[in-house]
């Protein structure tokens, strides 16, 4: 799929196909997110890949129970490791860049996913510690951002967009 047609093809979706995705595709997402920049190329995020149903299900009850996350064949939980970006960088690098780096490592994911044939929907909602429970406690990362992905089962609505000139300031 050409590069522009995925950004216009990339919609969230909340309904999956109970069907799996096949790996290949999701080393493909999973090597997207990588190739994604990152301040100091330090990749200061980690990505947990969570097929476990149980999981999966913890996962939707922390996110303010958004049940469609526990539907989709895998969830991606891209987490920010401030600590990593913060020996180099110091204050800014814990508050910011690593977040900014699992951000953009998150949204290489759903293009990747987009232009699979796959669907997607951002996840920002949620309860932090019950994030972190559901994927093993892992100790000083930063919950980002929480990715369902799987076969669409729901066609999405086209959605309005603000007009360039109501974003963009000429200096």
């Amino acid at each position: 799929m050409e590069f522009f047609d995925v950004i216009k093809k990339r919609h969230s979706i909340r309904a999956f196909v109970p069907r799996p995705i096949e790996e290949s595709k999701i080393k493909q997402i999973l090597e997207a997110a990588n190739s994604s920049p990152s301040a100091g190329n330090l990749q200061a995020y980690k990505i947990f890949l969570v097929q476990d149903e149980k999981r999966k299900r913890d996962l939707a009850l922390a996110s303010l129970a958004q049940s469609f996350v526990a539907e989709a064949p895998i969830v991606l939980v891209f987490c920010a490791d401030p600590e990593a970006s913060g020996k180099k960088y110091g204050k800014r690098g814990r508050s910011l860049y690593s977040i900014q780096d699992a951000t953009i490592a998150a949204a290489y994911a759903q293009l990747a996913a987009t232009a699979l044939g796959l669907a997607s929907c951002w996840v920002g909602a949620f309860d932090d510690e019950e994030v972190l429970k559901a994927i093993g406690n892992p100790e000083g990362l930063l919950p980002v951002a929480i990715i369902p992905i799987g076969y669409p089962a729901e066609e999405p609505k086209a959605t309005s967009r603000k007009k360039l000139e109501e974003l963009v300031q000429k200096l």
